[in-house]
């Protein structure tokens, strides 16, 4: 596909390497193919932050296993907080978001998207605290493994999405109760 083409040149070139030229080399068509589609460069840049958030809803969606929403605010935190564990950063993601951001019709694109699954807490709740800082450590992980490449040696990262769970399931509130019974 001509848009994870670019993307993939993106990542490896940053987002001035990404041209109509080098998406339609990776993407393994002619220039006049491409450009059947996206006329321009900035015809491309714009299909692209439209897909990387579909691709992200698609990610949480499945991790979920239902639109989030049928699901409660604890379930689809707890889905965004799974994935964003799951190391994939992307460095071209990352790019197109802090570029979106000049845009408000691509920023609200993924606005749009982070509200649905991880909308900032209405209460100042233990358990909504938990769900925020279970969404910021996955936001604060991808944001590391996306800038720096540093990977978390496996049972760092095994303790940090226990902690998670623990944090958006509820069990560190059920751990204080039990032992002040």
């Amino acid at each position: 596909m001509i848009l994870d083409a670019a993307i993939r040149v993106t990542e490896r070139d940053g987002s001035t390497g990404l041209t109509l030229e080098s998406a339609a080399e990776e993407a393994d068509v002619t220039k006049g193919g491409l450009m059947y589609h996206f006329r321009t460069r900035d015809d491309l840049l714009v299909a692209i932050q439209k897909h990387l958030p579909r691709r992200w809803e698609e990610l949480l969606e499945a991790e979920l296993g239902k639109p989030p929403e049928e699901a409660t605010a604890r379930e689809a935190v707890a889905a965004y907080t799974r994935v964003g564990a799951q190391g994939r950063a992307s460095k071209a993601d990352l790019a197109f978001m802090i570029e979106s951001a000049t845009s408000p019709e691509l920023a609200a694109v993924w606005d749009d998207r982070i509200s649905r699954w991880a909308a900032p807490p209405v209460s100042a709740e233990p358990q909504d605290i938990d769900l925020l800082v279970a969404r910021l450590a996955a936001d604060g992980l991808w944001l590391l493994e996306a800038t720096s490449g540093v990977q978390l040696p496996a049972p760092v990262m095994e303790a940090l999405r226990h902690r998670l769970t623990e944090l958006t399931e509820g069990e560190s509130d059920k751990g204080k109760s039990d032992k002040s019974e």
